[in-house]
């Protein structure tokens, strides 16, 4: 009798134990397999993806030492053809006021420009960083895949819009000095993101959204052009 209530009571422990190892390891699959079918599916809206204009709101938020927020507003381009890319954000106010700065990456050059002072400061080495600019623009789940960790954080409704929530860690550790942990929330049919908090520190981050988005569609030739003139001071960085 003692013999076959251990029985029992092994068997007992077994199943509780493959009870428990389910309910851990079943959603842990789930979620890979939610992450793969968000990728792939990237990869599909990635080979569509010509250009893209949408309406933003940046808001820079610092918690500490003394909390602060920045609000810029404006309008962003994205072009990717024949492998090459290009980006601008023409921002028209910051805080309300009206303020014109653009920033630009073009031929592996990343321009700041700002009308006020009328001033370019241009950033030659930063080619490498590329993907990252085009972070929820058309990079494909691979792309995400060579420079993230990627976890994936289940479906979100923005304005109506189905939208996929992933967060991502850089693998390059310097990257990770400008952004700790970004979360997207993507479009996959399009391969274009709603939008993007980037988080530098827990007291640091960003907080990108983005609407009237409108994908391959003829872009203003003025697009990713700087309004410069004869005075315009260039510095090289």
């Amino acid at each position: 009798m003692y013999k076959a209530r251990k029985l029992v009571a092994a068997i007992f422990v077994a199943m509780l134990m493959l009870c428990v190892h389910a309910a851990f390891a079943a959603p842990a699959a789930s979620g890979d397999l939610e992450k793969e079918r968000v990728l792939r599916k990237l990869d599909e809206g990635a080979k569509n993806f010509h250009t893209t204009s949408a309406d933003f709101e940046f808001d820079v938020v610092e918690t500490a030492p003394i909390a602060d927020k920045d609000v810029q507003k404006g309008t962003i381009y994205f072009e990717r053809t024949a492998g090459s890319f290009q980006m601008a954000a023409h921002i028209r106010q910051l805080n309300g006021k009206i303020s014109e700065k653009v920033y630009s990456y073009t031929s592996g050059v990343f321009k700041f420009y700002e009308k006020l002072t009328n001033q370019v400061t241009r950033f030659k080495k930063v080619s490498q960083y590329e993907s990252y600019l085009m972070l929820g623009f058309g990079a494909s789940g691979k792309d995400l895949e060579q420079k993230w960790e990627i976890k994936y954080l289940g479906p979100e409704t923005l304005d109506g819009v189905k939208t996929e929530k992933l967060e991502l860690v850089a693998k390059d550790p310097s990257a990770r000095k400008y952004a700790s942990k970004v979360t997207l929330w993507m479009d996959t049919t399009r391969a274009v993101s709603l939008k993007q908090v980037v988080e530098q520190d827990p007291e640091h981050y960003r907080v990108c959204v983005y609407y009237n988005i409108k994908t391959n569609q003829t872009l203003p030739p003025d697009a990713f052009a700087l309004d410069t003139n004869k005075q315009t001071q260039v510095v090289d960085r």
